[in-house]
């Protein structure tokens, strides 16, 4: 992200049209003055995509606001709560005087903090769904006991990493509570430019604006992942990214590449692309180079990290950059803003921005290879909440995909095609295993999603648990593999009415048939229930209008459209039930 000063980035705010992007309203609990966070957290929203909004809550009024129900902080408008609440001033002894107490003091008062931080976090969940951010309490820069301190299983550093502990549990069990390491953002950039005592001292805001704006991006990861905004695809360019040099040029044994200097700073960046592999990111490649020179690398220089089985995709020839990017996305069959596009040339990287602003762009210079590691890690653009096995195995998924596209090339007939595929398909109710996938689904879906409604993980075992309503998922296998869960649909029912209230699909499996099978086994679903007749919505999105004629063309009569081109739809049950494509094996859990 581009790096503006301060007062920068509050005249870009004043001009910036914010009105189209989706609004999102943050809350802030605290007890220490951190207002200057607020256009770190507008800026850094904007340039996810986001309309942030923030409204701070009483200096040092957390209790009374979470617990007393003062003010209006706290509520069914709020997406986002935030807390920073600093040690010093929750125990002055923990925090500043800590040698004066013996260990029954360190213990009574641990107890104290832990029974105090337990009541505000019920109660605050008790008022809102929202989502929670918790910053945690910073281990101090020079510890009570000094260097002995760290040798003492009960000194002032194990105590407050005791207290960490006991909140980052407390906060798992609350559900779409986050805790928020904020000794990482410490150790970025360091004490000296982290705190300010000054002002700690003038008006007890002990932050500096540097220690803000690190604050405010990694608050931002847990907002994008929450509002499905963070990335699915690495796309790499190769030469002096992936290796040192020109494989064009040097020649397998002359580029640069291996555990030792000059070779290991590109195999150190491998490795942290392996490790966005293994976290479900997937991998492309988009290069300048003859196709055969670039596998020839990848199938024989013995230190290649990354295999050719890790890309899903590959865009490897001489045209521009942002015409083989669009077929990246394409035959990914994913959005063009999913993808995140890392190249050394600067030529290339200002091209894609001018021609494809949807995508993100990294831009890592030659001269400093040192540094790959570091900015490909520290990106935070693909940051999630959950990691399912499904999210696991999705390189694997998205390869196995092209390999059904390139059959499907070769096949003339369609219905041929897909009994060929032998797809079997598992519909389930939602359960302990697979909602937080569900929910993962919910966030970050957009192109086939009818209503895209965000949900948490505690909304979607609410809505599990309640009688008036069935959360059902789709998996889908075929003989190129395991597709996972990749559907969801929550269905209500408000008398003897049901109601579509979400409809999503991966859109990886789009295009197979799989849409009407889902559609019409959640038809079979209501009648079992007893249902008469459905409601259903499109609600329309930048990115969805590929379904905005689903329901019509799947028996739906069109009951209203508004005037933002939302349609309401309806069936009746009394008119029948069509069956499945024949060529699915339906499998009923």
């Amino acid at each position: 992200m581009e790096m503006m000063k301060y007062s920068q980035i509050h005249k870009f705010l004043s001009n910036a049209d914010m009105g189209h992007l989706p609004k999102v309203n943050l809350a802030v609990l605290r007890n220490v003055m951190i207002e200057p966070i607020d256009p770190y957290l507008r800026y850094f929203g904007y340039q996810s995509g986001l309309n942030v909004n923030v409204t701070f809550g009483e200096y040092d009024n957390i209790f009374q606001e979470a617990v007393g129900g003062q003010g209006d902080i706290v509520g069914d408008h709020v997406d986002v709560l935030m807390v920073f609440m600093k040690l010093e001033s929750l125990s002055w002894t923990l925090s500043r005087n800590f040698t004066q107490l013996n260990s029954e003091q360190v213990t009574g008062e641990q107890e104290r903090i832990q029974g105090y931080l337990l009541k505000i976090l019920t109660s605050l969940r008790q008022k809102t769904n929202a989502a929670i951010l918790f910053h945690g309490f910073e281990i101090p820069v020079n510890p009570a006991y000094g260097i002995l301190d760290g040798q003492l299983p009960t000194g002032q550093t194990a105590v407050i990493n005791g207290l960490n502990h006991y909140l980052r549990d407390t906060l798992a069990g609350l559900g779409n509570a986050y805790f928020v390491d904020t000794n990482v953002c410490l150790a970025r950039i360091g004490a000296d430019d982290f705190y300010d005592p000054r002002y700690w001292h003038i008006g007890r805001a002990p932050y500096t604006r540097e220690a803000l704006r690190e604050i405010a991006g990694e608050d931002l990861k847990y907002i994008r992942a929450l509002k499905g905004k963070n990335k699915k695809c690495l796309v790499l360019d190769c030469d002096n990214v992936l290796w040192g040099g020109i494989i064009g040029e040097d020649a397998l044994k002359g580029i640069k590449l291996g555990k030792d200097h000059p070779g290991s700073t590109h195999y150190e960046f491998q490795q942290e692309v392996l490790n966005y592999y293994n976290r479900g990111i997937i991998l492309a490649l988009c290069s300048k180079n003859n196709e055969e020179d670039v596998w020839e690398v990848f199938e024989k220089h013995p230190d290649m990290v990354l295999k050719k089985d890790h890309i899903a995709a590959a865009q490897i020839n001489w045209e521009d950059k942002a015409v083989n990017l669009k077929r990246v996305a394409q035959d990914l069959n994913i959005g063009l803003d999913s993808l995140v596009f890392v190249d050394d040339s600067l030529f290339e990287v200002n091209l894609v921005r001018e021609v494809l602003p949807e995508v993100e762009v990294i831009h890592l210079d030659a001269g400093n290879s040192a540094a790959y590691r570091d900015i490909i890690a520290s990106c935070g653009l693909f940051d999630t909440l959950t990691l399912s096995e499904e999210d696991k195995k999705r390189g694997s998924m998205y390869k196995a995909e092209a390999e059904r596209k390139k059959l499907q090339e070769e096949i003339t007939d369609m219905d041929a095609y897909y009994q060929s595929l032998e797809m079997a398909i598992t519909f389930e109710p939602a359960n302990e295993f697979s909602i937080p996938r569900i929910a993962q689904l919910t966030q970050k879906t957009n192109q086939f999603n009818l209503t895209t409604v965000r949900y948490s993980d505690e909304d979607i075992k609410r809505l599990s648990e309640e009688a008036g309503s069935d959360v059902l998922s789709l998996q889908l296998k075929d003989k190129y593999g395991d597709s996972g869960l990749v559907g969801v649909a929550i269905i209500k029912y408000p008398k003897d009415t049901a109601v579509i209230d979400t409809l999503l699909l991966s859109c990886r499996v789009l295009g197979r048939g799989v849409e009407e099978a889902f559609i019409i086994h959640i038809l079979k679903l209501c009648a079992k229930r007893g249902i008469k007749s459905i409601d259903a919505a499109y609600i329309p999105t930048r990115k969805n209008a590929q379904v905005k004629d689903f329901y019509a063309k799947n028996g739906f009569k069109l009951l209203k459209e508004g005037n933002d081109h939302s349609r309401s739809f309806g069936y009746k049950l009394s008119e029948g039930i069509k069956s499945e494509p024949e060529y699915f094996t339906i499998i009923e859990l």
